[in-house]
Order: C-alpha cells, then sequence, then structure tokens
C-alpha cells in the first residue's frame, strides 16, 4: 500500500514571532526533523504547501527529495485551504496520506509506523488520552473533504467525512507538542533528542562520476507527472537551467533520449518520458527500494537495542 505525506507550511508564524518551519532544533530545523522522520518511516512521496516566506523555506529544503506546491493566497485563507490544495495533488498518487502541520515536529517514526499498520480509514495517534499528529486517512476521503464547507477546519470536515476516527495508543509524547508559542518552542528543545538516529541510504549510479540519483529520479517522474521540465524544476526548488543540464549529462552517459521534447507554441512546449526513460526510472526505484529495505535489516542486526 503506497502511503504519501502532507506538511501544511503556509501559515505566517503570527503567534510564534518567527519563521516556524526553519526555527532550529538541536542541528536541524522543525521542518526538516518532520521530514526525516517521514522519510526513516519508509514515505517516500512527500508534499509540502508553502505561503508564507515560501522561496526561503523551499530552498531550505531543496535538497530533501520532497514536492513543493503553494498556497498563493496564504494570507487570506486558512490551514484546511492549503491542506485541500495538497489533497488534491496526492489523491491518484498513493493510497492514503500522513497529513501534519509543520509546526508539530517531534513525532517519531514508530508513530508513524503504528498508524501505517492500521487498516481504519481514518486514524490518530493517542497519547495518555490525548489524540495528536500525524493524522491518517484513506484517498477514498479526499473527495469527501475536498466538497467540505470548511466550517471548523481540517477537523469539522474529518467529523463530517463519514468515517470513525480510529485512535491508535503510542508512547510517544511528541504527537502533542506544537511551536506556536515560544514558550512551546523552548520546550521543544529540551525534549529534542536522539531519535532520529538511522540508517541513511543514498543511491547513486556512476561511471567516472555519478550521473543518477534520487534528485534525478524525481525531476523524471514529475516531467512525467507534469508534461513540462519548467513545472517539475519548480516542484523541486530547482533553477530550469541545471534541471536541463543534470537531464542532457543524463542523456549523454546512457546514450539515450529519456525525454521527447516538443516545441512550444501559444500553451508552450510539452515533455514526457521516452520508453526507455520510464523503464529506467522503474528500475532505478525498484533498485533502490530493495537497498534500503537490506540497509533497514542490517541496521537492526547491527544497531538493534543500541540507541533509545
Amino acid at each position: 500500500m503506497q502511503t504519501g505525506a502532507l506538511i501544511v507550511a503556509a501559515g505566517m508564524s503570527s503567534r510564534m514571532g518567527d519563521f516556524k518551519p526553519m526555527l532550529n532544533i538541536g542541528s536541524i530545523s522543525i521542518a526538516q526533523r518532520i521530514v526525516a522522520t517521514l522519510h526513516q518511516a519508509g514515505v517516500e512521496k512527500i508534499v509540502m504547501v508553502t505561503g508564507y516566506n515560501a522561496l526561503a523555506l523551499e530552498r531550505h529544503l531543496s535538497n530533501s527529495g520532497i514536492i513543493f506546491l503553494r498556497n498563493e493566497n496564504y494570507s487570506t485563507t486558512h490551514m484546511f485551504d492549503s491542506a485541500k490544495i495538497g489533497l488534491e495533488y496526492l489523491r491518484d498518487k498513493c493510497d492514503r496520506i500522513l497529513f501534519t502541520p509543520v509546526d508539530i515536529p517531534l513525532f517519531t517514526s514508530a508513530t508513524v509506523k503504528s498508524l501505517m499498520d492500521s487498516s481504519a480509514p481514518l486514524a490518530c495517534p493517542i497519547f495518555n488520552g490525548e489524540p495528536g499528529h500525524p493524522i491518517m486517512l484513506s484517498v477514498h476521503l479526499v473527495d469527501v473533504l475536498l466538497a467540505d464547507s470548511g466550517e471548523d477546519g481540517l477537523k469539522g470536515a474529518l467529523s463530517r467525512c463519514g468515517a470513525a476516527m480510529e485512535q491508535v495508543p503510542v508512547s510517544d509524547p511528541g504527537i502533542l507538542h506544537d511551536a506556536d508559542t515560544p514558550e512551546d518552542y523552548k520546550t521543544l528543545l529540551k525534549i529534542h533528542n536522539s531519535q532520529l538516529v538511522r540508517p541513511l541510504v543514498s543511491v547513486s549510479l556512476a561511471r567516472e562520476k555519478p550521473f543518477f540519483d534520487s534528485r534525478i529520479a524525481m525531476l523524471l517522474s514529475l516531467v512525467e507527472e507534469t508534461g513540462s521540465v519548467r513545472s517539475a524544476c519548480q516542484r523541486m526548488q530547482l533553477s530550469y537551467s541545471s534541471g536541463w543540464n543534470m537531464i542532457k549529462t543524463l542523456e549523454s552517459q546512457l546514450n539515450r533520449p529519456l525525454i521527447i521534447r516538443s516545441k512550444g507554441g501559444a500553451k508552450g512546449g510539452q515533455s514526457s518520458l521516452t520508453d526507455d526513460g520510464r523503464d529506467f526510472l522503474r528500475r532505478y526505484n525498484s533498485y533502490v527500494n530493495q537497498v534500503r529495505e537490506v540497509a533497514n535489516e542490517l541496521y537492526a542486526k547491527h544497531f538493534g537495542g543500541v540507541f533509545p
């Protein structure tokens, strides 16, 4: 079952007095920690909806392997409006979606995995009787949520979606801690610990130098999805020229075209993967998934129990 994740980070951080997503907890930022936790749990397709200070945040996370969407009306809309942008995007790309606002960064990968083990169409973690984030929902609920009136925000929409919320017990107080105020932020700093220790595997293909990695794989995937190299680059916070340079280098190394290009007209040019491009991307993704599975098994064998 394919699991995607949606992080909403479009707000103006008015109560915090600083830009929350880029505040550090230890040596990494709030936004980086959430992304790392989701990757640690095995979530591959991660979408972040940005708005206020979007460019700075997208550049901050540009090497994190996530997709950026923007709520251009962030100053006059609410979190649920940003959530709808992400839900609309993910509705046909996965079977279920993990949702969290960016200001609740301390939930653990074990909590995420517990939610992923649930077969309920709607689920949330619960600690000491209190529900928290992230929330897991089936994509079958997305159409209902998109059509909702928005009264009482996402919480109200979920209460009207027709599915009962399953509460998944976890031993993780991080599901409850947010960073809405400076006082909350100080609490986060105190409880930050070594929970993010995990095997970090980066898979590249090389001749004399590396020519294919996860970043290029995402670029190709987004070109196929959007039909545009320019749009694919925008969703990765990658310059258009850099994107084309990556593609040209890859094609020269493989000695075959991977992208079909058509000249622009009134609506601009279109791009799509060749059959070779699709096949190569499929092979790489399958290879990476198997490498990570083996890495996790070896990590458990050699480091199981070493870290709390």
